[in-house]
Formats: structure tokens, C-alpha cells, sequence
């Protein structure tokens, strides 16, 4: 497996947090973006409120030569966002946090579709991307041609799903298409190893889902009522610890199935 900490491309390297658990698998990967004669970095996720780990990212940049120019969160799940505020602070206090939901942003300036970053002469692009959670997003790197996907997309295993399967199914549809049209060659996810054959990964993604509502379906047929029962089936051989996780994402489904 790809050694998580450190990883990256020419542009972007991962600064791993410590916060491994079964829902952040490693921890959290914190990206540090910067054009190779850049003196301003962008920071995607700078993760949870955790001293140690911020000041890493801080060293980090600051070792490169650079000052932190921007924040830019994937989404707003306290594992990628919640160190965002001090993190600005350490950094001088001007950084602006960006952010597609208006409660994590830092000062007057969100995230959206279509929008393009150029701090420090990078080009990042903005896509919307839901499913994981309302206000996902996803960041193209093109001179790198890699993908970041906060939660959209993990290093592996699969995302749980906090929105709308439909909203999900079309995102990651939409990113199997535009990996295939840019030619993509590297997924940065916000958990786990980066992954160097995008459309093998979201293929698997997409097949996954579907082999899951099969089963849900499956399920429901059988008698299950409930996402508790329908988790008590198809999951019997995971580990129950993640169970309320699973029940979130057939209930989601659940809902999809009854055209909600």
C-alpha cells in the first residue's frame, strides 16, 4: 500500500492527521498545494482542531519556502474542517477559509461550482459534488492531473452516506465521465492511499452501489421493514461497530428505492 503521509504528485502533498479510526481509516489527509515556484500554498482539509497536527501543516509550507495563502474545505465534517479557524490564525490571521456551506467559511468568499481558485498562481476548479454529504465538493488539479475528493471518493473501502443516494450516483457518474474525458491520472482522497487508475476506482464505486441496492432490495423482498433490519441482513459480516455507519447508508438507499 501507498505510504499515506508524504504521498502526493508535483503539486500537492499529503500531511496525514493523526486520527485514525474506523470511520477516518488513517486519519485524515490534509493537502498542501503549491506551484513548484509558488511562495503562497493552498490548504484543502487541514483536518481536525489538533495542535500537533496543524502546526505540521504549518511547518510543512514553511519549509517549502511558502506562507499559507488559502483554506479550501471538501465539506464541513469536523474531521476536515474543524482545525480550519486556528489554522488560519497560526497562519497570520488573513487566510480566508472557503468553503461551500457559509458556517465554515472564513470571511465573505464560498466555494461552487465552476469556480477556479489561482492562489499562487495554482488553477484549481470547483465541482459540486453531493452524496457523501450536502456540501461536497471536489477539486480538479489539471496541471497535475489529479483529482481531489475529500469523502466522495476514499483510498479504500467505501463512503458513507449522509445525503441522497440519487445525488451520489450522479456525482460519482459524473466523475467516472470527467476522468475519462481529462484523461485523470491520480485520485487524492481525503482518507486512505491515493489511487492511480481514477476510472478503475470509480467503476468499482459505481458497481459497489449498485451491488448494495440489489441487496437492500434483496432485503426488503425477504421482509426487512427497517434500515436496522435490512443492515442485520446484508451486513452480517461486518463488524457491528460499524453498523449505525451502514444503517445511514441503506436508509439513504431505502429512501432512493421508495423515490425520495
Amino acid at each position: 500500500m501507498t505510504e499515506i503521509d508524504g504521498m502526493g504528485t508535483e503539486r500537492a502533498l499529503c500531511v496525514l492527521a493523526e486520527n485514525p479510526s474506523a470511520m477516518t481509516l488513517d486519519g485524515t489527509n490534509t493537502w498542501v498545494i503549491a506551484e513548484p515556484d509558488a511562495d503562497e500554498a493552498v490548504i484543502v482539509d487541514p483536518g481536525p482542531k489538533d495542535a500537533k497536527h496543524l502546526k505540521r501543516v504549518l511547518d510543512t509550507v514553511e519549509a517549502q519556502g511558502r506562507r499559507i495563502g488559502l483554506i479550501l474545505l471538501t465539506h464541513g465534517h469536523p474531521d476536515h474542517s474543524a482545525g480550519a479557524g486556528k489554522l488560519a490564525g497560526m497562519a497570520g490571521g488573513k487566510v480566508k477559509v472557503r468553503a461551500l456551506d457559509p458556517r465554515h467559511r472564513l470571511g465573505d468568499e464560498g466555494l461552487s461550482e465552476g469556480d477556479v481558485v489561482t492562489t499562487g498562481g495554482l488553477e484549481l476548479r470547483i465541482m459540486e459534488t453531493p452524496g457523501h454529504s450536502h456540501d461536497s465538493l471536489t477539486f480538479w488539479l489539471p496541471a497535475d492531473g489529479a483529482v481531489l475528493t475529500g469523502d466522495t471518493v476514499l483510498g479504500y473501502g467505501t463512503t458513507v452516506l449522509e445525503g441522497k443516494l440519487g445525488d451520489y450516483l450522479s456525482s460519482l457518474e459524473r466523475l467516472r465521465k470527467f476522468a475519462a474525458d481529462t484523461e485523470a491520472a491520480t485520485i487524492l482522497p481525503g482518507h486512505g492511499p491515493k489511487l492511480d487508475d481514477p476510472i478503475a476506482a470509480l467503476d468499482y464505486y459505481l458497481d459497489h452501489r449498485r451491488e448494495r441496492l440489489a441487496q437492500v432490495e434483496a432485503a426488503v423482498a425477504a421482509g426487512a421493514r427497517t434500515a436496522r433490519e435490512v443492515v442485520e441482513r446484508v451486513y452480517a459480516d461486518v463488524d457491528k461497530s460499524l453498523w449505525p455507519a451502514a444503517e445511514q447508508s441503506v436508509q439513504a438507499q431505502l429512501d432512493y428505492l421508495n423515490g425520495r
